[in-house]
């Protein structure tokens, strides 16, 4: 490797999530010596190259990537015309590649990340991937917002909040006080009835939900979380920790047994036992 593309490994962030990248282009030697360039770039992985847009349309839905360096003049399917054929849920981040700056305006009203002139520079291709990388983290960071959001609206049982709405003061406090707990089970969401549940215990990497079942025996759904975040889910006074391990609901407590070390047995309606740690013995006021 020459001296230019040593200096280029050195600039890349090794730590970076690789760019899944497709070349669209009609000249094989202008594929070919991009291709070279972004060689210097290890966070970069060519997956896919194409002559024309109707195989780049094609195939993307096969190479899956993060970032397209499309041709603007090509015959057939052109830049422009290749983007508006590509599905929103598909479109990748997109650096046109032109031998003409008068494209520039067009480029960026199609919503492209950046634009290349032919022949494409170090300096600039290096300036294109640092945009493409933010304008990644920023699209990563607005769909984990949606995210977020829809998930804000299931536990209120609205339909998916506003930013607005879900930074409001009260809006975890308005949460805690619904009767409903959603709980993820692979693909479905389910809605448990507050009081429906008997307590909350820890398993490794996973908390156990022991609800009231139909045959009246109990049943207990089974989640990938942390205890911490069942605690940001449910009302410290309705669900109190009463372990390391267990959250109980206070509604389902009756009767309390002092044991000799300072601890304490909760029994509950449906007559299981759950100790009160003596770290926990600040819960008494709740659960009496």
């Amino acid at each position: 490797m020459d001296a230019r593309a040593t200096t280029l490994d050195a600039t890349a962030p090794a730590a970076q999530t690789r760019l899944r990248a497709v070349i669209v282009d009609d000249e094989p030697l202008a594929r070919r010596g991009l291709e070279i360039r972004l060689q210097a770039w290890p966070d970069v992985e060519i997956v896919g190259q194409y002559g024309d847009g109707a195989s780049a349309i094609a195939g993307l839905r096969d190479d899956r990537p993060d970032l397209m360096f499309l041709d603007v003049q090509m015959p057939g399917v052109d830049g422009f015309e290749t983007l508006r054929r590509i599905p929103a849920s598909e479109m990748p981040l997109v650096v046109f590649v032109t031998a003409y700056d008068h494209y520039a305006i067009r480029a960026f009203e199609a919503s492209a990340t950046d634009y290349l002139l032919k022949p494409v520079e170090d300096s600039r291709l290096a300036q294109a991937l640092a945009r493409v990388r933010c304008a990644r983290a920023q699209r990563e960071a607005d769909a984990h917002c949606g995210q977020l959001l829809e998930l804000l609206g299931e536990l209120s049982g609205r339909a998916p909040l506003r930013l607005d709405e879900a930074l409001q003061p009260d809006a975890a406090r308005q949460l805690r006080r619904e009767d409903r707990l959603i709980v993820r089970d692979g693909h479905r969401s389910l809605r448990v009835e507050l009081r429906s549940i008997r307590w909350i215990d820890a398993a490794g990497d996973y908390m156990c939900i022991h609800v009231d079942g139909e045959d009246g025996k109990g049943d207990t759904l089974i989640l990938r979380a942390t205890m911490r975040e069942m605690e940001q889910q449910l009302d410290p006074q309705r669900f109190p920790r009463i372990h390391r391990s267990t959250m109980v609901n206070a509604d389902r407590v009756v009767q309390l047994r002092p044991h000799t070390n300072g601890e304490s047995f909760l029994r509950l309606d449906c007559g299981q036992e759950l100790k009160l740690s003596r770290t926990h013995r600040d819960k008494l006021s709740i659960l009496l």
